[in-house]
């Protein structure tokens, strides 16, 4: 398979990309300078809605630069998916191939140096020096700064590629040294053949989960491996019905919060007790949880309990996000039935619940409540208290 194949719905992307990889294949087998017209450039910045694909994208393209197979010397295409070069780069384990997928709220100054002086250096065994960066947009200032330097003055073998939703998330002084590529919301036909060509997900399966997602590849994933990811979009989309009075709008508020709580604990349940007992080993801390630490090091253990706290802060968020996510399209569909517009509706399994809030209310009641939910998406990203926050929101849709 190629490195390309799980890169869905992406097609002039692809096409782009290969072309990139060529010519920056042509480079280094010559040892040339970059022409003006080449299709490669140091830096890229990989644009789309959420579960678009872009650190697929990424990584695929990342393996093709290391891509080492023959045929690709013979005039083939770099990214066979197969060579030493393509596989360690799409599994994690390339040396020359460094990818940043933090959980944590923000990237801060001290590792983005850290990525910068490792850019700084050749490459070790592999064709060029990359540096994925998947969160590009959760810079803070002072990092975006200095991450400046080393995208607009890169080291020859030096390649970045970031990640972020949209342009304005990415200060402009970086994206104006980038190369912009938009990628798109991928059709549900071709996340259903993902699913089951990759996956071994049954069709029908497939089919549904590729539909509920609205277009998010994990998200589809999710939906067709987990029942309990089955049955909360489930509650989520009961929202709608327990609204009709100010005790069903502060109940259905609550719910919400607590299943992004008991996501929040479950992820640290998993993680975080594991990653405290590693740090103690590599501490020296006596045996047990309760063993006394070595004089000097209690800062490093404030520093994890610090991490943790934020990938806490971090997995409730998003896990409130993907609910409200769901209740929009739930929204989506009841308007799509007042205009009578056609296409299959994307919740149509709760046909019944959303005949029932379209015909008791107006489009522009709809639009409204579609206008609450990203009011409440706003505020949480604006770090407002998620209980208020969503009272606020299940308020205004009783409301309209």
């Amino acid at each position: 398979m190629a490195v390309w194949d799980d890169v869905v719905g992406q097609e002039r992307v692809v096409e782009q990309l290969s072309a990139a990889a060529r010519d920056a294949d042509a480079l280094v087998s010559h040892n040339a300078s970059p022409a003006e017209q080449s299709a490669m450039t140091h830096a890229w910045l990989f644009t789309g809605p959420p579960g678009s694909g872009r650190s697929t994208a990424a990584r695929a393209f990342a393996a093709a630069l290391q891509c080492v197979s023959p045929d690709r010397a013979l005039g083939g295409a770099p990214g066979c998916g197969f060579c030493e070069g393509c596989h360690t780069a799409l599994i994690g384990t390339h040396a020359d191939v460094e990818v940043v997928a933090t959980d944590q709220l923000t990237i801060g100054v001290k590792d983005t140096r850290d990525l910068v002086r490792r850019s700084s250096l050749s490459p070790a065994s592999g064709r060029w020096q990359i540096i994925v960066l998947e969160d590009a947009d959760r810079l803070t200032e002072g990092a975006g700064n200095v991450l400046l330097k080393a995208v607009e003055e890169p080291a020859p073998r030096t390649v970045w590629l970031l990640c972020a939703p949209s342009l304005e998330d990415v200060l402009p002084t970086i994206r104006s040294r980038c190369r912009h590529l938009v990628l798109r919301t991928p059709p549900a036909d071709a996340i259903a053949d993902v699913l089951m060509r990759r996956d071994g997900i049954e069709p029908e399966m497939a089919v549904f989960a590729a539909r509920a997602a609205h277009g998010h590849i994990g998200r589809a994933r999710r939906l067709a491996t987990d029942e309990t990811a089955r049955s909360r979009r489930s509650e989520v989309l009961q929202v709608p019905l327990q609204v009709h009075d100010i005790g069903g709008c502060l109940k259905a508020a609550q719910k919400l919060v607590d299943s992004a709580a008991d996501d929040a604990k479950q992820v640290a349940e998993e993680t975080d007790t594991k990653e405290t007992e590693d740090l103690r080993a590599a501490l020296g801390a006596a045996a047990g949880l309760g063993g006394r630490l070595p004089r000097g090091t209690a800062g490093a253990m404030k520093d994890l309990q610090d991490r943790q706290k934020s990938r806490a802060t971090r997995t409730k968020r998003d896990t409130l996000d993907r609910a409200l996510v769901d209740l929009a399209g739930f929204y989506r569909d009841v308007l799509a039935v007042q205009l009578g517009a056609g296409g299959e509706l994307a919740n149509a399994e709760v046909r019944q619940s959303i005949d029932r809030i379209a015909s008791s209310s107006t489009p522009e009641n709809t639009l409204r409540r579609l206008e609450a939910i990203l009011g409440c998406r706003e505020a949480l990203e604006s770090n407002v208290a998620p209980l208020l926050a969503v009272e606020a929101m299940t308020m205004a849709l009783r409301a309209g």
